[in-house]
């Protein structure tokens, strides 16, 4: 037996080797658990399901959620398309740490967001003086914690990373010369970014978006520490906690039933995702 085959059969065995320990551990990790969810979820039949999925809490929680998250992704698409033309288009002081940043919401806890923003428009927060003078001023009743702006803002600081982090790099790669050259023949700003800037971002901008969705949807800790009423401002992931911790059979298995939307979801997002990733990929 020559070397070259003594080579192409370790090589074959090695193959083999890694193939099935990798999918053993996404079956074992993955597929397994989700697949749990759902068989769980339908435990009781599909109209316990039905029941389950359509109560007012859970209704309550998803509209919450889907308020949170459509404000989340409206304002980091936008401020996530301004941050990422201002530092691949401009270079002032600061541009390196502005871009650090942007990273924070990757490197805190949501935890420690959660309640960085309790002792900012808490009670005992900096800014609960001027929500306090505003109310009395114009007779209102606004509040941020314990309330939905609360998890509002709370989703938009953990989610805001999202959109500009897959914005960037595509910026810098396309270069600025197309728009250099649009400026010398007179086209204005809006339509250099419009005729040019944009459709270069375009599948970037979408997968950064979906992205951002993805992890709206998800957020747990730093929406936990601003909520408080369940019915109110509970979101779809917080439901789910309550009816898990509830602790009687019903309530768990209506706590894998409002988990299955969830996963549902997910999985729509991830089907999204991957048509927008092979589009991007023949782009480039």
């Amino acid at each position: 037996m020559t070397e070259q085959v003594k080579l192409e059969r370790r090589k074959k065995i090695t193959k083999i080797i890694l193939v099935t320990v990798t999918v053993l551990f996404i079956f074992v990790m993955l597929v397994v658990p989700l697949f749990s969810v759902m068989a769980s979820a339908l435990k009781e039949g599909f109209g316990f399901y039905l029941k389950a999925i359509s109560t007012s809490y859970v209704l309550s929680s998803l509209r919450v959620t889907l308020i949170a998250t459509v404000f989340a992704v409206a304002v980091n698409t936008f401020f996530g398309i301004w941050t990422a033309w201002l530092l691949t288009r401009f270079s002032f002081k600061g541009k390196q740490v502005l871009a650090t940043l942007i990273d924070i919401p990757f490197s805190i806890s949501p935890v420690i967001v959660g309640l960085a923003y309790l002792m900012t428009f808490g009670r005992l927060g900096w800014f609960y003086p001027v929500i306090r003078w505003f109310n009395e001023i114009f007779g209102t009743n606004v509040r941020i914690t314990f309330a939905i702006p609360g998890v509002v803002l709370a989703t938009i600081f953990v989610t805001f990373p999202y959109v500009s982090r897959e914005i960037i790099p595509v910026l810098n790669a396309e270069g600025k010369d197309e728009e250099e050259a649009a400026a010398l023949m007179g086209a204005s700003g809006f339509t250099i970014f419009r005729k040019i800037t944009l459709p270069q971002m375009k599948w970037s901008l979408i997968y950064g978006i979906i992205l951002c969705t993805a992890r709206a949807l998800g957020e747990f800790g730093a929406v936990n520490a601003l909520s408080k009423t369940r019915g109110e401002t509970f979101t779809l992931p917080l439901e789910i906690d309550a009816l898990y911790m509830s602790g009687t059979d019903s309530s768990i298995t209506s706590a894998f039933a409002v988990s299955s939307i969830l996963l549902i979801i997910a999985l729509i997002i991830l089907f999204a995702r991957n048509i927008v990733e092979r589009k991007f990929k023949k782009l480039h």
